[in-house]
């Protein structure tokens, strides 16, 4: 796995020396990954969708929650997560309705929403292979099991 910007040598810094540290590894890490996420978006044809759509279209996918809980979800303003719901609904990602009996609207992803879902999945099932592949599969599903512990973990 090449990761453009991290220097080969960088992954063999003993982490008690210094830089770089596990935070600025995640970042570069998620940086490649988000990449290939937005180039297998757009190589889908889902070429209005932008980066910033990304802060929406994250875990947990915005499907029958209220706008001010994703904003809180995705730490974000109401005002910004608003912003790019409104970009999302023009494009045809999203739609807010209320549901049956309810005068709450709340967010629902459209077909159009679910198929670009489906091709970030694809991607990211994609690059668990690769990546499975290239460090050996033990060693990688200690790492996601390792990532699901720590994640619990700051979610509390």
């Amino acid at each position: 796995m090449s990761i453009p910007g991290l220097l080969p040598n960088a992954l063999a810094v003993d982490p008690d020396l210094g830089p770089p540290f596990f935070g600025a590894l995640l970042r570069v890490t998620w940086q490649h990954v988000r990449d290939q996420m937005f180039r297998a978006i757009h190589a889908a044809g889902f070429t209005d969708f932008q980066e910033a759509h990304f802060a929406v279209f994250s875990y947990p996918l915005p499907d029958g929650v209220r706008p001010s809980e994703l904003a809180r979800q995705k730490r974000m303003s109401r005002q910004a997560i608003n912003y790019l719901l409104v970009q999302l609904e023009a494009l045809g990602y999203i739609e807010r309705r209320a549901p049956e009996g309810s005068d709450r609207r709340l967010i629902y992803m459209t077909a159009r929403g679910r198929r670009l879902a489906e091709t970030i999945f694809d991607c990211l099932r994609r690059l668990h292979r690769e990546w499975a592949c290239e460090i050996g599969e033990a060693r990688f599903n200690e790492f996601l099991a390792v990532l699901k512990q720590l994640s619990a973990r700051a979610q509390n």
